[in-house]
């Protein structure tokens, strides 16, 4: 039945059409039958759809949630609305329609009409509360909600515009510089920021004010709502510190687990985990579940003097509540460690002329004890000296130092080579005895003396190879042996000014052995007047010098042996054109005979014959067409040869580098022979190739362009570069024979000068099967067809047939003739029987 307020409708024209969303897509009417339809919220009064009913229906009925809203037309079927509907009241409105005979009996439907009301953005968002307020305590843990905000939306909370988006427009006091607290755009959790967690101070201000707007569209768009609140925030005091250091005594004898300090958490409900900040191995400290924290076991300073770790407040979810707290441990030092020696035995030495009151060295004792406490402070005291001597200890100990002076006049190494001490060295509580070893060191107070004066003379040979013994010296030292007192350097400071000679000492006899150092020569210098010198790497005492006895002669004479030539370099390097002309003059080798020869000048191992030499000045000439490709380093060898006596001769290597000029033309990289195309040609084909140098290719390579060679047609074929040594061949058609063509293709190297080289090769267009060229069989002349080979075959078989046959015939009338005989025989000598 259709309401007053839909009959009251009827009175305005229906021209204005709502915003209507089909189910299915057609016209604005149409038969009875089950529809949805689509009507955004807040729609102007008008039409929605025209249903149509056929005999013999002939009015529609409108039944369902209306709302007085829906109407219908019955007399034209016109949907319809009178007012606008409201998401927020009904988001869909489920009706039926039907169609009704003049007498009001439903004989079409009812069909189910559905009509979706969409969500417009037309409800502003409501905070919970009017005021919110929370609290934080300083230092919390940046980005830990610690409150919330929150508002409502009445509109789809499945469309952007029940979407909120919280903001903090403003906080009191500013800082200025950076905002203390965040707030999640999504969730409207409230926390601190980073600065926040550095900078909120309860002494400082401990009171906080948060303007804080929410945005529905999720915070776009021009037409979204918004609204604002106050949030009033209060700072507590962070009881969550790191305690004082705690200072234990080492070895302590209380009963462990021993409690050490506590530090709790902020609020109830925590839980404690202490972190091994160092990785040591052991680890004795724990913590309960009321931040106590215990040491476990006794502690040693000399194993660890101090212990830095972290202790962590989680909650139930095993998360940080906050930065975790340093611990510092201090380890209190007692007395429980004796002093130790810093070796078995302590080795000292001193000379047999050190004065009274000179330092010999330091016993230096050390204490595992803290350096510093008292513990570790040392005295010193000798208990006992062996041999004893006359008097006083020939030696003091300081104290407090350690330090070992001479006090008596200067020990002899002949009364005794070395004093045994023990010392005593005392912490004050624990005592332990050093053993010290003092050596008397002889001084060099004796000079080497030579066994002779004069070592007489020589004559070796220039020749003699480096590293030959000359002469064999001795002197002698009367210090102790093996000493640096004792041991003999022997220098030559007269006679050898080009170092050619030296003198290498036994250590153990402190034999001279004089050697070759470097070759002889006798044409530099023929005779040597050696002065030797006798010295000790250690200094002389005062008042002792070298005198005559520590120096000696001898006399070295060099006897001449004929040389070789010996050339003024060790190699000739020469770089040189391949284009260079015949006669190009490539270098001048120079040679010099040590004994003054005259020198000629040859060639060796010139195998190519490019050279020519002036056998008397050394010039080398080209001789040839010097060829890169050939050869591109060619090292041939020059002879220098010495014209008088033994006619002696060396050689030195010539080393040639020859440059390369653009003397050969391009060409193709190998023969190609297998180029073909299959016949008939569907399309066009093409086929690649490459081209190569012998020239050296510079740079980035060889560039090479390509043509046609001049008996190809363009006609039939066309060249495209690929790159700077490929390029392709390609046909410009595909009305090809069957047969083979030979394809020529010029190739450019753009050298300078440039050159340029034709190449040819064949490319076959053959019937092809498995994507294999087969070629027609041409005849050859003198051969004979197929159908010719057949022919001769059957007059081959017809001749040796007919032979056959005639031959058996002869065969047939000999034997009758034969057995014709032997019958006319028979009857002749049968009545003799």
């Amino acid at each position: 039945m259709t309401s007053t307020l839909c009959g009251l409708q009827l009175l305005f024209p229906l021209l204005l059409l709502v915003t209507v969303g089909y189910s299915d897509v057609g016209n604005f009417s149409g038969p009875l039958k089950p529809m949805n339809f689509t009507v955004q919220e807040a729609s102007l009064v008008g039409v929605i759809f025209q249903f149509k009913v056929s005999p013999p229906a002939q009015t529609v009925k409108l039944t369902g949630e209306t709302d007085d809203i829906i109407c219908i037309k019955p007399e034209t079927g016109w949907l319809y609305l009178n007012g606008t509907l409201d998401w927020e009241k009904r988001s869909a409105h489920r009706l039926q329609v039907a169609g009704l005979d003049a007498r009001g009996t439903t004989v079409e439907g009812p069909y189910p009409i559905v009509i979706i009301v969409t969500d417009i953005n037309d409800n502003q968002p409501v905070f919970t509360q009017e005021n919110f307020k929370g609290s934080v305590r300083e230092n919390s843990r940046p980005g830990r909600p610690f409150m919330h905000v929150s508002a409502t939306d009445l509109d789809d909370p499945s469309t952007p515009n029940a979407q909120l988006f919280y903001r903090i427009l403003a906080q009191i006091p500013n800082p200025g510089v950076e905002m203390y607290f965040q707030v999640d755009n999504q969730t409207g959790a409230i926390s601190i920021t980073r600065e926040g967690s550095k900078e909120l101070d309860v002494k400082k201000n401990n009171n906080y004010q948060l303007f804080v707007m929410v945005t529905d569209m999720g915070g776009q768009g021009d037409n979204a709502f918004s609204t604002s609140t106050n949030v009033f925030i209060t700072i507590e005091e962070n009881i969550w510190k790191s305690p004082d250091p705690i200072y234990i005594a080492e070895n302590s004898t209380e009963p462990h687990p021993l409690k050490i300090t506590q530090v709790m958490w902020n609020d109830l409900g925590a839980h404690y985990e202490l972190v091994n900040k160092e990785k040591q191995s052991r680890f004795p400290f724990s913590v309960d579940q009321n931040g106590s924290i215990y040491a476990t076991q006794p502690l040693d300073r000399e194993e660890k003097e101090s212990y830095v770790f972290y202790l962590a407040a989680l909650d139930e979810m095993k998360k940080a509540l906050a930065r975790p707290l340093e611990i510092l441990v201090e380890v209190i030092d007692i007395n429980d460690n004796p002093p130790v020696c810093p070796s078995p035995v302590t080795i000292f030495e001193v000379q047999e002329n050190e004065k009274i009151g000179s330092n010999i060295g330091v016993l230096k004792a050390s204490d595992a004890d803290k350096e510093g406490s008292g513990n570790s402070f040392l005295s010193y005291r000798i208990l006992e000296q062996i041999p004893e001597t006359s008097g006083k200890n020939l030696f003091l100990l300081q104290l407090h130092t350690g330090v070992f002076q001479l006090a008596q006049s200067s020990p002899k190494k002949q009364d005794a080579p070395q004093y045994n001490l023990t010392v005593e060295v005392s912490d004050n509580v624990f005592k332990t005895k050093c053993a010290v070893q003092i050596n008397i060191i002889d001084i060099n107070d004796q000079i080497p003396i030579f066994e002779q004066s004069d070592y007489g003379s020589q004559t070796i040979a220039e020749n003699a190879p480096v590293g030959t013994t000359i002469l064999n010296i001795q002197a002698r030292d009367g210090d102790e042996p093996f000493t640096g007192s004792s041991k003999i350097i022997y220098k030559i400071i007269q006679g050898d000014p080009h170092d050619t000679l030296e003198v290498e000492t036994d250590p153990q006899t402190n034999t001279g052995y004089v050697k070759i150092k470097k070759p002889l020569d006798f044409e530099t210098l023929p005779t040597y007047d050696l002065v030797f010198k006798a010295e000790n790497p250690e200094p002389l005492v005062f008042g002792v010098d070298y005198n005559s006895s520590s120096f000696a002669t001898f006399k070295l004479f060099v006897d001449d042996v004929n040389e070789a030539p010996v050339f003024f370099q060790s190699i000739y390097q020469v770089q040189i054109s391949e284009g260079a002309p015949l006669g190009t003059n490539l270098t001048k080798v120079t040679a010099k005979d040590p004994e003054g020869q005259e020198i000629r000048y040859s060639l060796a191992r010139d195998v190519r014959n490019w050279l020519k030499i002036d056998p008397h000045t050394g010039e080398v000439f080209t001789a040839a067409q010097l060829d890169r490709e050939a050869e591109q380093f060619y090292k041939p060898y020059v002879v220098a040869t010495e014209q008088g006596g033994s006619r002696l001769s060396s050689s030195v290597l010539l080393s040639l580098s020859l440059n390369d000029i653009n003397d050969n033309p391009p060409r193709l990289i190998k023969q190609y022979t297998g180029f073909f195309f299959c016949y008939p040609l569907q399309a066009r084909g093409s086929l690649i190739f490459e081209a190569t140098d012998d020239d050296r290719q510079w740079y980035l390579g060889p560039q090479f362009t390509f043509s046609l060679g001049d008996d190809t047609s363009d006609k039939d074929w066309e060249v495209t570069k690929i790159n700077g040594t490929h390029a392709k061949l390609s046909t410009k058609h595909t009305n090809f024979e069957e047969k083979v063509y030979t394809v020529s293709v010029k190739i450019n190297d753009g050298g300078k000068p440039p050159l340029e080289g034709t190449s040819s090769f064949p490319v076959t267009v053959c019937t092809c099967a498995d994507g294999r060229c087969y070629k027609p069989v041409e005849r050859q002349p003198g051969r004979p067809t197929v159908g010719m080979a057949v022919g001769i075959l059957l007059g081959t078989f017809l001749v040796i047939g007919i032979i056959l046959t005639v031959v058996f015939i002869r065969l047939k009338k000999k034997q009758r003739r034969n057995a014709n005989a032997e019958n006319a025989t028979g009857s002749e000598v049968s009545p003799l029987k």
